[in-house]
């Protein structure tokens, strides 16, 4: 990991300190080149990792569901991020990569460049609140592709996205899809073991990926054909 994307994780973990039941979570990114032996000897990785040089650590005080705030917290700290497409729901792309609070808008700009270079150009693109970005709406618009982003009409200055978009029938039918791509989430975590990664490094964890999602994407494509599951 950079220097660049350690200050980033650092800033970022240090805003993500509550989860949903208001419990205060602390971590910490402890580099292994620049910490005693000592004092990281008794850190884990389940023994899936095999020489990490790299921990996020965290610590919350005792109380009521203080490790359902912890979890929470932690995963937000993870950073895996899909490209479906709407009709069938199957994964276009999967990018991992380090959770700096960008990493979102940076993934998805990515991934929709590797697409162009294969000369698929969407029409839409749908997303959750968290895309709702000036700069990511100005991106999408520039590569003339309709941002179908959830409005967060909360966030200071308003929502990105205007009367413009959200009147057609299109931006509707999309929120409602975009949320098939949690079924993709969950049967990566679930079935394909990616609930705790088991390799070490961003490029390794990310050849992983790409081989989860080809497997999601053979069973998903069975499922769709109009013989499957008959005797």
């Amino acid at each position: 990991m950079t220097e660049r994307d350690q200050q980033k994780v650092k800033d970022f973990i240090g805003q993500n300190i509550k989860g949903p039941f208001r419990n205060k979570v602390r971590f910490e990114l402890i580099d292994f080149a620049a910490t005693e032996h000592e004092e990281i000897k008794t850190l884990g990785t389940y023994g899936f990792i095999k020489g990490a040089k790299t921990f996020i650590v965290g610590a919350v005080t005792k109380g009521r569901l203080v490790m359902e705030d912890y979890g929470y917290c932690m995963e937000k700290n993870i950073g895996a991020h899909a490209l479906m497409e709407n009709r069938n729901g199957l994964l276009v792309d999967l990018q991992v990569t380090p959770a700096t609070g960008t990493a979102e808008t940076e993934a998805a700009e990515a991934m929709l460049k590797r697409q162009a270079r294969k000369r698929i150009k969407p029409k839409t693109l749908g997303g959750d609140k968290w895309y709702d970005k000036r700069g990511f709406v100005a991106m999408l618009r520039s590569r003339k592709i309709t941002p179908h982003v959830a409005q967060n009409s909360e966030r200071r200055g308003g929502s990105a996205i205007d009367d413009r978009t959200t009147r057609h029938v299109g931006y509707g039918l999309s929120q409602r899809f975009r949320k098939k791509v949690e079924e993709i989430f969950g049967w990566v975590k679930v079935v394909g073991g990616f609930r705790r990664t088991r390799f070490k490094g961003v490029h390794r964890t990310q050849l992983s990926a790409w081989f989860v999602g080809a497997a999601y994407n053979l069973l998903r494509m069975a499922k769709l054909l109009p013989w499957f599951g008959r005797a």
